[in-house]
This record gives structure tokens, sequence and C-alpha cells, in this order.
């Protein structure tokens, strides 16, 4: 009886050891700024909860428990908000997989592997979009991210301003209270705080999940900035970004 042998998907690498290819996927800014975030959120986190609802008890007459990790809250706040101005920096500055254009799925091939990865997701498909950078899906993720992270340094920097009085942070955040109660401003500012606690444990089991159905050093990558993937892979990655950069040129030369 003949066998059937079904022919592989598409968008599926089929590859050897020598056809797998290193890339320099992620800049060095960009993996400091993404650890950094990292360490800033935990501490603002673990700060913010005891500020809160406070959970050390004092030994000494001289302990300042309260106002030494509200210090340590504001530090970690503003070392966050210099982290994301150099992320957004580099959304114009980096190399294309940072770029502003790979994290919004404006062609076809990124909505593709927006829809590819939900269907990943929902157990309709057996393994995750190949791309050298992020997928669609976890792009559009990573801006809600980015959202949240803006909503939480502003309505920090309104707390701030009403507590510290700086005339700077009065204008420029000092008409937010105007609009919106401030005790509605420091609830957003808490409650956003357990959005992101709920986000790293999902970001972690994803990251882990599709590494490992990959095994293209993912997770390694944000360590190194090296990911090993099929160079059809890549070289399909380099022509769809020269072709799109010619697009580019041609509509601006035709703009001229």
């Amino acid at each position: 009886m003949a066998t059937v042998i079904k022919s592989p998907p598409a968008d599926r690498a089929l590859t050897t050891s020598a056809e797998i290819v290193p890339v320099y996927v992620w800049q060095w800014p960009i993996r400091i700024a993404h650890w950094m975030i990292v360490l800033s959120l935990i501490v603002l986190t673990i700060t913010g909860f005891y500020m809160h609802r406070p959970f050390l008890v004092a030994t000494s007459p001289r302990s300042w428990v309260m106002g030494t990790t509200r210090f340590v809250h504001e530090l970690f706040g503003f070392i966050l908000i210099s982290v994301l101005i150099v992320r957004f920096y580099w959304f114009f500055a980096g190399n294309r997989w940072a770029h502003w254009r790979a994290w919004i799925p404006l062609k076809r091939e990124q909505r593709r592997s927006f829809n590819s990865m939900i269907l990943y997701y929902a157990f309709q498909r057996r393994e995750p979009f190949p791309e050298v950078g992020h997928n669609s899906l976890a792009a559009a993720a990573y801006m809600a991210i980015l959202f949240f992270l803006v909503v939480e340094c502003v309505t920090g920097l309104v707390l701030y301003s009403v507590v510290s009085g700086s005339h700077i942070l009065t204008l420029w955040v000092g008409w937010i209270p105007r609009i919106v109660d401030i005790q509605y401003i420091r609830a957003t500012h808490y409650l956003v705080m357990f959005f992101f606690m709920a986000f790293l444990i999902h970001h972690v089991y994803s990251a882990v999940l599709v590494s490992k159905d990959q095994r293209n050093g993912l997770m390694e990558s944000i360590f190194t900035g090296w990911k090993f993937l099929p160079r059809r892979l890549v070289e399909e990655d380099a022509a769809g970004a020269a072709q799109h950069h010619r697009q580019g040129s041609a509509t601006t030369g035709s703009k001229e």
C-alpha cells in the first residue's frame, strides 16, 4: 500500500544545520531598555504596593520606611521615563526590526502574521508564524504595553507634582487634575500596576512557548541580540525590506 507524505506548509521553515544562519536582530539599546523596563516595573510594583498598603513594621524610632520607599519609587519612576524616551527614539534610529514600521501591521505580510499567531494561540495552528523580528501579534501587544507605560508615567507625574509643588511639572501636567479628579488619577495609576503583573506572566509563558516551538534562540536573543534562523527566511525578509524601501523611495520621488 502506498504511503502518502504531506508536503510541509509553505511558511514552515524546513531546515538543516547547514541552512541555519545567525542574525543580529536586537541591538544593545533595545536589550538594555528591555531589562531596565523590567527592573523598573518590578521595583515600582513592590514599592507602589507598599505605599498603598504598608506591610513592613519599623523597629527603630529613626526608621523612615515610607519615606525611603517613596524615594525609591520616584527614582525608578524617572528612570522608567528616561528609558521610554530612549526606546521611542529607537523607533526611528534602530534597525528595521526595532523601527516603528515593524510594530504596526501596515503590510499584507504583517497582517498575515497577526492572523496566523491568533490561530496559533487558539490551537488552530501547529507552529508560530516564522519571523526574524517580532511577529505582528506580539508587536501589537507591545504597543499596548507602551501605551499603558505612558499612562502610568503621566499619572505618576501628576501625583508627584501635587506633592512636590514643582512649577515645571505643574506647567506640563498640572492641567490634568482640573479635568480628571485626582482620586481617579490615583486609582488608574494603581490599577494599571496589576495589568503589568498579568502581562508579565503571559509574556514569559508565550516567549518560552514560541522559543521552544521555533528553536531559534528567541529567549536567548534578548540577552545576546542574536537569533538563529533559516537562511530562506532571512533572505525573504531582506528582499521584502528592500522592496518596501524601493517603493518608499519611488513614492517620495513622485511627490517631489
